[in-house]
């Protein structure tokens, strides 16, 4: 499964004319769902690798959709596929957590809520875990499609 889904991969970044090289790693940071098939992952290394990233992230996850659909087709079964691009999601992973940190400690300090900007399922999803167990403060997701953020609320 690991084969096909590099080969798929390379094959991808081959007619979009980028050279770099696919590198199979170790599980990504968070799960898609606990108890579901390990993820296979991959990090993309080379020289101007931006264009994969794209805007907020958003280019690198729609190639990672391409490549899980592809994969899930030419093997009829659906596997959880992870892609970064020199290590951008560990980078963006760490901001987020921090930025979560950050934000609790105004909320707890204020006591007033604080809504974040808006941001994808992925990354909302790290903000609610990183502050799943905070003592003082709450999260929720509002808004609809690309519209939807985090508010941070202190607890009661």
């Amino acid at each position: 499964m690991i084969e096909v889904a590099k080969d798929v991969l390379e094959t991808l970044l081959t007619m979009m004319g980028v050279t770099a090289s696919v590198v199979p790693q170790a599980a990504p940071l968070v799960d898609e769902k606990e108890g579901a098939t390990a993820p296979i992952a991959f990090d993309i290394e080379g020289d101007d690798l931006g264009i994969l990233i794209g805007r907020h992230g958003q280019t690198l996850s729609c190639l990672q959709y391409i490549v899980r659909l592809i994969v899930a087709h030419q093997t009829e079964a659906w596997v959880p596929i992870t892609i970064d691009v020199e290590g951008y999601k560990q980078r963006r992973y760490e901001a987020l957590q921090a930025l979560a940190w950050r934000m609790a400690e105004q909320v707890k300090a204020r006591r007033v809520s604080v809504t974040l900007k808006p941001m994808s399922a992925y990354e909302r999803r790290i903000i609610h875990l990183t502050l799943a167990d905070h003592p003082d403060v709450t999260t929720q997701s509002i808004g609809e499609g690309e519209a939807r953020r985090v508010v941070i609320w202190p607890k009661e």
